[in-house]
């Protein structure tokens, strides 16, 4: 997992200093029965030479049963918009049979929740939750243990309802968890030994559950870092380089200094105008004068396919299955095809914010951030302090999407406010959020394959430059087949001109639009239907499932592409969930614009614990595809980035919104991830039904009326 190697090197630097005593958290809480589990057992970090590295040895999330019998989970895992404070309560309740009103999820906060490394990749359903659930199966062993002894009856012949324990033979025969845990102080350590319930036995999980946190969303209570208020706080605008890598060689603040009730504060590098009035503040800021030497890269949006190719790092073969060579002898028709997608912005609907105070030697900082614990590590060596004297409080994220793993936002607020004393607000304006933010990487995929007469796959010799191998497996039954990674997942160091990182299934978007549309094109040329063909050459049978599923809810008809029709097909996995889509298009000929009337996707998560919850997850997931896949595109040049808010960014209208259908194949088996499968599909499916409609095949995303025009020209 590309997102956990690069967190190997700070947790093996951090696992002693960050570990949170237990001791402390009694001290803090009180009374109650606490079950403190190790949910970093799951959450396998595999360093480059194979070995494990561990979370923090004592403990990094625990339980608390408190003595009114309400239930609380702590865990440094956050709520970004994705609906786990619900799907993580109710897994809770089901498991420890309580209502599950009953259960409060507390999140994020450094001085109350363990370590945790950060929210991403999908992780905390499918490998938090498990450890969470073997957690409150040893609570619910230790409140049955007290019951038998309270009841002074067998372990055997007692069962729990909603909090209540009773006697199978005997009901009148109860008592209440909170009257168990009343003067009580009981700490034990999960051994992850507690046998969970089976999944047919849930009554919670399962059924559609409205999110934790609706109404105060939709009626506006719900707090983010930027609604954070303190008597005297300031608001910062900080002088900004004009490209990334540019020096600052002088910075002349005379006119600025000049603003009534402005406040300049200058420390090395960082020039700030602070005032309690935002407008005032960035009034100041316009007044600065500054001199940069600038550096930048040969590339801009003109030359970066030429740029990238010119600059491949060595690749690394870790997939090599059969001989290529014989996979090509055997071929009858032969596919060699370059693939192309450029930077993307995360584009949250909340920019970077956070507010920050320094009270005595405490700092505490109200951040948006997927990472509270790395942004707390990184404020306090940054600014000289202890670790247990800076406190990050996350409260709601307006999306995250992978682009609020960095914090940088909270540093600064944190520096200012430790420079002045006084309550710092940092709040990136658009042109910052784009000019900072950790970018999809471009990147290109080369695909060379082959199939036979009968229309079966012989080889598949991929490299993929820049993504890195998230969504590349093969997926379909190739005898001999070949993986090439250039890169180390969206890293390349002194490459990209800006900063990048993971955005929303880092690598896994560009992947599978290669192969997916590598797949449709020999599929074409076989004269085979588009899903008769993938049916034909795949063997995994979650793969199978859903892409007869999504057949089936299209009332599928079979014909060979381009049939004129404008569907497209398109298969996919990401965080233990597959996915398949059937798309719908319309392009109008004369100006390229493409329209997308309907998506329908099925897919299959494991059990899944909130349907409601993992069906909005998938609505929003084909609601931004469409952006990546049909206008996103970053402007630049060297360094510079020149697109700065969203009047030349698009990202998707509401107009632009198509009829969606969805389902979700429920099994017997672990959940899996449910915030990013149903995006890595979009591409792919829309570039192929735009084929099926009119012939002309894109190699590139985004797919702009320009360059939609340009495949028409071709055919």
């Amino acid at each position: 997992m590309d997102k956990a190697k690069d967190y190997q090197d700070y947790i093996e630097g951090h696992t002693s200093t960050n570990t949170i005593k237990r001791r402390n958290f009694i001290r803090l809480l009180g009374g109650g029965i606490y079950v403190f589990f190790h949910a970093g057992a799951a959450l396998k970090l595999m360093a480059a030479e194979g070995e494990q590295r561990r979370l923090p040895d004592d403990f990094n999330a625990f339980l608390r049963i408190h003595e009114n019998g309400k239930v609380s989970c702590y865990t440094g895992k956050i709520e970004m918009g994705q609906g786990v404070n619900t799907g993580l309560a109710m897994m809770l309740a089901d498991e420890l049979d309580v209502a599950y009103e009953n259960v409060e999820m507390v999140m994020g906060d450094t001085d109350l929740c363990p370590w945790d490394m950060g929210t991403f990749g999908s992780l905390t359903t499918r490998m938090f939750g498990p450890s969470m659930l073997a957690a409150a199966a040893e609570a619910r062993t230790v409140l049955l243990e007290l019951a038998a002894e309270k009841l002074g009856t067998d372990i055997d012949n007692l069962d729990v309802k909603k909090g209540v324990v009773f006697n199978r033979q005997d009901q009148s025969e109860k008592i209440t968890y909170a009257q168990l845990t009343n003067g009580q102080r009981i700490e034990r350590v999960a051994k992850n030994e507690s046998t969970v319930k089976d999944y047919s036995k849930y009554k919670i999980m399962g059924k559609p559950k409205f999110r934790a946190d609706s109404q105060e969303k939709v009626t506006g209570k719900a707090k983010y870092s930027g609604d954070m208020r303190l008597p005297g706080m300031l608001y910062a605008r900080l002088l900004r380089p004009p490209s990334h890598g540019a020096k600052l060689i002088s910075a002349d603040t005379a006119e600025a200094e000049k603003v009534e009730g402005v406040q300049i504060v200058r420390d090395g590098d960082l020039v700030a105008a602070l005032h309690e009035d935002p407008e005032m503040a960035e009034q100041a800021r316009d007044l600065f004068r500054a001199k940069f030497e600038e550096a930048n890269k040969p590339v801009s949006n003109d030359n970066l396919f030429d740029y990238l190719n010119e600059r491949a790092p060595e690749g690394n073969v870790n997939i090599n299955e059969g001989d290529i060579s014989k996979g090509e002898e055997l071929a009858t028709s032969v596919f060699n095809n370059e693939f192309h997608d450029g930077y993307v912005a995360h584009s949250p609907m909340e920019p970077h914010t956070a507010m920050a105070y320094l009270d005595g030697d405490k700092m505490t900082v109200w951040a948006g951030t997927q990472t509270p614990f790395p942004a707390q590590s990184n404020i306090a060596r940054i600014l000289g302090m202890e670790e247990d004297n800076v406190r990050v409080k996350p409260p709601y994220l307006g999306g995250g999407f992978g682009g609020k793993s960095a914090h940088g936002q909270a540093v600064e607020a944190a520096k200012l406010a430790k420079l002045t004393g006084k309550p710092i607000m940092v709040d990136w304006n658009r042109e910052e959020e784009f000019f900072y933010d950790t970018f999809r990487p471009a990147a290109i995929v080369k695909i060379n394959s082959g199939i036979d007469d009968n229309g079966k796959i012989n080889f598949w010799d991929y490299h993929v430059f820049y993504a890195g191998d998230r969504g590349s497996e093969t997926m379909y039954d190739v005898p001999h087949q070949k993986r090439t990674v250039y890169g180390r997942g969206w890293t390349a160091p002194g490459i990209h001109p800006f900063y990048t990182g993971a955005w929303r299934g880092p690598g896994n978007s560009t992947n599978t639009f290669a192969r997916e549309t590598q797949v449709d094109i020999m599929a074409s040329k076989a004269g085979i239907d588009p899903v008769e063909f993938r049916l034909k050459n795949l063997k995994d049978q979650r793969a199978i499932d859903v892409l007869e599923a999504v057949a089936e809810m299209a009332d599928w008809k079979p014909a060979k592409s381009p049939s004129g029709r404008g569907f497209g097909v398109a298969i996919g996995s990401d965080a233990g969930t597959y996915v398949a889509h059937i798309a719908k298009v319309d392009v109008n000929k004369e100006t390229g614009e493409v329209k997308v009337l309907k998506v329908w996707v099925a897919q299959e998560m494991g059990f899944c614990v909130n349907p409601q919850g993992a069906t909005i997850q998938m609505e929003g997931c084909i609601n931004m595809g469409l952006g990546y896949a049909l206008k996103e595109f970053m402007e630049f040049e060297g360094g510079k980035v020149k697109t700065k808010n969203f009047d030349t960014y698009e990202i998707p209208r509401f107009s632009w919104i198509p009829e969606i259908e969805t389902k979700i194949l429920q099994r017997n088996a672990p959940p899996q991830g449910g915030g990013e499968p149903a995006i890595v599909c979009m591409g792919a499916v829309i570039g192929n039904a735009i084929y099926d409609l009119t012939g002309a095949r894109l190699l590139e995303i985004a797919m702009t009326p320009k360059k939609v025009l340009q495949a028409l020209k071709n055919v």
